[in-house]
């Protein structure tokens, strides 16, 4: 497999990079770990006229809080964010997921931004952001713009990004109270794509729910989170009985594609029972953080 011939430039700045796309517009592309892009290219499937390394955009890395917030630069390794004690302890549910992201190999090599620009709606990170209400900081000819994940993605493998835009930061606020994260997913081998996953937060107090995040991967052309769920839940005791109850109802409200890997209706079930165990997995660690005196189950 080679790749038809293109352009290679690497920029040491997000200035020079945000030139590079202003001048070449749709006909550039941005390598950061090229997990993604580097087959795509290599099997001529994408043909991009520049192809626009940012691997010395040395500022683009890093995990720092500021103003409350986690902030991570887009071109920090998804290894690194996985090993940070820092992003344990402040933003647990990322470092759950990034786990199960391909393998070591990958992570290794993979950034944040990355993942999350692929906008590829199997992937965990996508599913994290919008469990979280992450904020995506664009850069590009005309300034910063904050993108919430409901405005980022938009669909399949597409974001808001303009073409002379690049994602530079995602912010993900550090919480004012301990709570129980989890994420789960299901795929036909360990570092595939996952079928379906979820990621849950669970924040208890006087073992009631006082607040609730639910998003589903592979269920549909972006992320999804599952409002109604959540609002069900505030106020009440997380139960076996409640959440069996509430994740059956869960599948009749996405719009999932079949495939060769598995049919709509599928990943419908698959979505009910992995939202259950992942938030009765939240509930119970929020529990054990201090979420009260009942118990979850």
């Amino acid at each position: 497999m080679k790749p038809a011939p293109f352009l290679y430039v690497a920029p040491r700045t997000v200035e020079e990079a945000v030139a590079l796309l202003q001048e070449h517009g749709t006909d550039a592309k941005l390598l950061a770990g090229g997990q993604s892009l580097m087959p795509l290219i290599n099997m001529r499937l994408a043909r991009p006229e520049v192809l626009v390394d940012l691997n010395e955009v040395r500022t683009l890395d890093y995990i720092t809080e500021v103003d409350g917030e986690v902030r991570i630069g887009a071109m920090t390794r998804q290894r690194a964010v996985e090993r940070s004690p820092f992003v344990a302890t402040h933003v647990p549910l990322l470092s759950e997921a990034l786990r199960w992201v391909g393998h070591p190999q990958i992570r290794n090599r993979g950034t944040i931004g990355g993942s999350l620009a692929h906008a590829d709606p199997s992937a965990e990170l996508p599913a994290v952001a919008a469990a979280l209400d992450a904020v995506f900081v664009a850069r590009g000819p005309d300034g910063v713009r904050l993108l919430a994940p409901g405005e980022f993605f938009v669909s399949f493998l597409t974001t808001a990004l303009e073409p002379a835009e690049m994602l530079v930061e995602v912010r993900f606020a550090v919480p004012s109270a301990p709570a129980g994260c989890a994420f789960l997913e299901l795929s036909r081998r360990h570092g595939d794509f996952a079928l379906v996953g979820a990621a849950a937060v669970v924040r208890l107090d006087s073992g009631r729910c006082r607040d609730v995040r639910l998003a589903l991967t592979g269920v549909g052309p972006t992320p999804v989170r599952v409002r109604e769920v959540e609002e069900a839940l505030l106020d009440q005791p997380p139960t076996e009985a409640r959440l069996a109850d509430l994740s059956r109802g869960i599948g009749p409200r996405l719009d999932p594609v079949s495939d060769i890997h598995a049919s709509a209706e599928y990943r419908r079930h698959v979505a009910g029972v992995l939202a259950r165990r992942a938030l009765a997995a939240a509930a119970a660690r929020a529990q054990a953080v201090g979420g009260g005196e009942d118990s979850p189950s």
